[in-house]
């Protein structure tokens, strides 16, 4: 009888060893966004799965631990844009972003979001966005392409851009591997997590459910009515997430009461396995069965990925395309201060047929101008530059900028409002339906940066009602 009690005595005191060593040699980077309690709690966690790892789920035993999660409350998150608004929303939709090797496609996935919804449907959702990266002059730049093309939104507090400095991260190095995983890909894939993190963690408190895409997504119109319908008909079931799409973490939408808790899951697991598998674990845990509803309502639209820049056309089958149908180019005058090579014809450009325009070269601040005839309601604009063959003669660096006034000008607009940046020498986006009832006038191409060599502008197509 005394040697079993020793033997409790000494697995006890085992135990209770191990909790203080995690506690006190691997917790949280101590310059991270973590409370003294808050590190003592995870590092209790780590170690108590650690010695229960024979006898106990782990999934359970987070479920146990976690039931009076509450959000982060030393997180550093702070806002770059705009301003909470004063009452309770509906719906907050999560988009977190970093610098693409091949371009960005965030600015498109907003202006998806404001267009593919009503005003009316405006009032019952923010746009939270996680600008996730150090990097100043990319941090400036994104900020002031979302403040010049958003400003109504911003205005109205439907759109807030935070940060979190990386000090606020917990360490990216000597992490684990697994899945044959390079470590480069396990650093990005990790701190991708927390970046999801810091994200939910800001946006407990905004509204009464949580909707997460990626940043390289296109929207269904009407998609939040639909989400609301939805949330309506299930107000009574239980329900941890509900999918509005089947591609990983794109349109999935949790209660904002929940979220604190998913928050302490990413960041346990961080470095185990990628955020949208942790988001399957965590459906194992607290919901089992997916919930999914078909048509998708959200279509990945990125070709490239934020990890290396590599090549990724993932697309949801279940998304329904919305034809516009062909473009109607209606009759217009082209202008232009690039260096046209000789025979090449200019309004080659505009034609809707094969044909195309080439300029020799491309100076900073060089344009090519469309001048409607008759002033028209645009709701889609494509700009394609380059040849056929893969990035040949493409313009690297240009944006398309719309002018709705032309009082002392003939062949130019007094001012314009910028629509988008080229990505890979194309741009292919909706215009935001103008409040004021303006119609366009000009679609001008701008270089931002010099081209040496020639450059190829193959079709500037518009869709006009």
């Amino acid at each position: 009888m005394k040697d079993l009690l020793w033997r409790l005595i000494i697995i006890a005191t085992a135990g209770v060893f191990w909790i203080f060593f995690f506690i006190k040699e691997i917790p949280f980077d101590t310059t991270s966004f973590l409370s003294l309690e808050e590190k003592e709690m995870v590092a209790w966690q780590r170690a108590w799965m650690q010695i229960n790892s024979g006898r106990t789920n782990h999934l359970e035993t987070f479920k146990h631990m976690q039931k009076k999660s509450g959000p982060l409350k030393n997180a550093n998150s702070h806002i770059v844009i705009g301003a909470p608004p004063v009452e309770k929303k509906l719906l907050t939709i999560g988009v977190s972003s970093v610098p693409r090797p091949r371009g960005s496609y965030l600015l498109d996935t907003l202006q998806s979001l404001f267009f593919a919804s009503s005003s009316s449907e405006q009032k019952h959702f923010i746009v939270l966005v996680h600008l996730a990266d150090p990097d100043p002059k990319w941090l400036d730049q994104m900020s002031a392409n979302i403040s010049t093309l958003f400003k109504p939104y911003i205005h109205a507090r439907q759109l807030v851009v935070i940060n979190t400095p990386l000090k606020s991260y917990l360490s990216l190095k000597d992490l684990k591997k697994n899945l044959k995983d390079t470590p480069a890909y396990v650093a990005f894939r990790s701190k991708q997590s927390m970046d999801y993190a810091f994200l939910m963690n800001f946006a407990t408190n905004h509204s009464d459910y949580f909707l997460m895409i990626a940043d390289d997504v296109k929207c269904a119109p009407g998609f939040v009515t639909q989400i609301a319908t939805t949330v309506s008909a299930w107000e009574n079931k239980h329900w941890v997430t509900l999918e509005f799409s089947q591609l990983g973490f794109i349109g999935k939408l949790f209660h904002t009461r929940d979220l604190p808790r998913f928050v302490h899951f990413l960041l346990l697991f961080h470095q185990e396995m990628p955020c949208d598998c942790l988001l399957s674990h965590f459906h194992d845990l607290m919901q089992q069965t997916p919930i999914q509803f078909l048509p998708s309502l959200f279509q990945h639209m990125g070709n490239y990925s934020s990890f290396e820049g590599k090549f990724n056309s993932l697309k949801d089958k279940e998304f329904k395309e919305n034809d516009v149908g062909s473009p109607s180019n209606p009759a217009a005058s082209i202008y232009t201060s690039l260096k046209v090579a000789n025979d090449s014809v200019l309004m080659n450009s505009y034609s809707l047929d094969k044909n195309f325009f080439y300029a020799k070269s491309a100076e900073a601040g060089s344009h090519l101008t469309v001048v409607l005839d008759i002033s028209a309601k645009v709701f889609q604009v494509q700009v394609l530059t380059g040849s056929d063959l893969k990035d040949k003669n493409q313009l690297k660096e240009g944006q398309v900028e719309l002018g709705y006034d032309s009082t002392n000008r003939v062949n130019d607009c007094d001012d314009y409002i910028l629509l988008g940046l080229l990505v890979n020498g194309i741009l292919n986006k909706q215009v935001l339906s103008n409040k004021s009832g303006k119609k366009v006038k000009c679609v001008r191409l701008l270089v931002t940066a010099t081209s040496p060599s020639g450059i190829i502008v193959r079709h500037i197509n518009l869709w006009t009602e």
